[in-house]
């Protein structure tokens, strides 16, 4: 990845999903973005008539930012920009822009500036972006170096489509990857496609040259809760997703596994939009 874009609000979650970007960063060389947006009617919600009064202090916390960033990434390079409309339109199009991108947020942040990625707001990025999201909980600490990373692998024709960023993510913390077959129902059919799954994702890995493990998992109930708890057994420290989509609504309305898993894992959760169908070859 060449460009991490990390979404401020000033909240602490969202400070804290920029530490964990400077993080990636550093395992990365890339280049990060602090983005804040200057929102309709934010002026009112810090109490400030003047909107000049507002950028200038949104200008002052970024500037703060930016210098604790440059004294922990010294040799990445580092910038904020401001934009202006609604947080999640934004910051998304921004990412899209930017080659080779990822987008990192907090979530549940409260603000006074905005509130700008608790709830529908953070389900509207995940919804709309075209580059993999990063979502930081508050609770996750910074001084955790990634070490087990999990994969699920369901019978879907995306399903590999995450292999990719996964490697990548792998490959910058010299992590061990676990991938995880769902089988889901528990059919001779579905265990066979996700049997298959599995060696095309075990040859991805042995093709990287990246540590991993396999295994299945027969679920009778539900999908994001039994792999949460699997996770958890694992001690995992990221969870990576394909975005789930539903038809007949809008862009922004996300299945019912991905709305799950974002509002209840314990750990940071990567999710990889489904913008390529062109790669996967099933057999």
């Amino acid at each position: 990845m060449k460009n991490i874009v990390v979404g401020i609000d000033f909240s602490q979650n969202s400070e804290n999903a920029l530490r964990h970007a400077v993080a990636l960063a550093l395992k990365t060389d890339a280049k990060i973005h602090i983005v804040w947006v200057k929102t309709p009617g934010a002026s009112n919600k810090l109490g400030i008539v003047d909107e000049k009064s507002l950028v200038k202090t949104a200008q002052e916390r970024l500037g703060e930012l930016l210098k604790v960033s440059r004294a922990e990434a010294p040799k990445n390079e580092i910038q904020t920009v401001i934009l202006e409309g609604k947080a999640y339109a934004e910051i998304t199009q921004y990412a899209a822009n930017l080659e080779d991108s990822i987008l990192v947020v907090g979530s549940h942040g409260v603000s006074g500036f905005e509130e700008m990625f608790i709830g529908s707001n953070t389900m509207k990025i995940v919804g709309l972006t075209t580059v993999p999201v990063l979502i930081i909980g508050n609770h996750i600490k910074i001084n955790r170096d990634l070490t087990h990373i999990l994969v699920p692998i369901d019978t879907s024709f995306e399903t590999l489509q995450k292999m990719k960023t996964s490697l990548a993510f792998a490959k910058a913390f010299s992590a061990k990857l676990l991938l995880l077959g769902i089988c889901a129902p528990c059919t001779a059919e579905t265990k066979h496609v996700i049997n298959i799954q599995l060696n095309h994702a075990v040859g991805m890995c042995g093709e990287a040259g990246v540590r991993y493990s396999a295994s299945t998992i027969d679920i009778h109930g539900q999908v994001s809760k039994s792999v949460i708890e699997w996770g958890r057994q694992e001690d995992v420290n990221l969870m990576v997703i394909m975005r789930e989509e539903e038809d007949d609504i809008t862009s922004f309305w996300l299945g019912s596994n991905t709305r799950q898993l974002m509002n209840y894992a314990p750990m940071p959760l990567l999710v990889i939009p489904n913008v390529n169908h062109s790669g996967i070859i099933r057999k």
